[in-house]
């Protein structure tokens, strides 16, 4: 069984006119939010093989700050570039080609990327994946090539106002 955990990155700031999309940092919410997602996924048992982030600035930041706290060693998230600006099919094609050691892959990446895919996984619909929110789904295979769009179990749907 294969198990994929698509998030999307924490809140981040726009409080500098003119930084590049790709700089833009984790605002005070972004920066709050996402160790107590970290915590969450540690308390759900959520323990990822690999993580793999954008490499953008806000979403290495989510994925470190996740790391952290579900006991992953940060220096381990392998960034690719394809996640900034992917499309839904990129992001899956990265999940296919993952090494079928690999039983848990964490993908951190951007919308609305994130909404597409994993609307396209299960049966779990969704409009928004809010900032912050990490969405699981089982897949009865045993290598990564075998996962199929519509074939996944929706295991869970969290994301920071859920925390109260």
């Amino acid at each position: 069984m294969k198990r994929l955990i698509l998030a999307r990155h924490a809140k981040s700031s726009w409080g500098e006119p003119g930084l590049a999309d790709y700089d833009r940092s984790l605002n005070k919410r972004g920066k709050r939010d996402a160790p107590q997602m970290g915590k969450r996924m540690k308390a759900l048992g959520v323990s990822p093989d690999l993580i793999v982030s954008s490499p953008a600035k806000r979403a290495i930041k989510t994925a470190g700050k996740l790391a952290d706290e579900m006991g992953y060693d940060r220096d381990a998230i392998v960034t690719n570039e394809i996640l900034y600006g992917a499309h839904p099919e990129d992001t899956f094609a990265i999940a296919q080609a993952a090494d079928d050691g690999i039983d848990t892959l964490m993908i951190v990446g951007h919308n609305p990327t994130t909404t597409d895919l994993i609307n396209e996984l299960t049966e779990f619909s969704i409009d928004n994946v809010p900032t912050c929110g990490i969405f699981c789904a089982t897949f009865e295979v045993d290598s990564w090539r075998d996962v199929r769009a519509g074939s996944g179990v929706f295991v869970f749907f969290e994301y920071p106002k859920l925390l109260g």
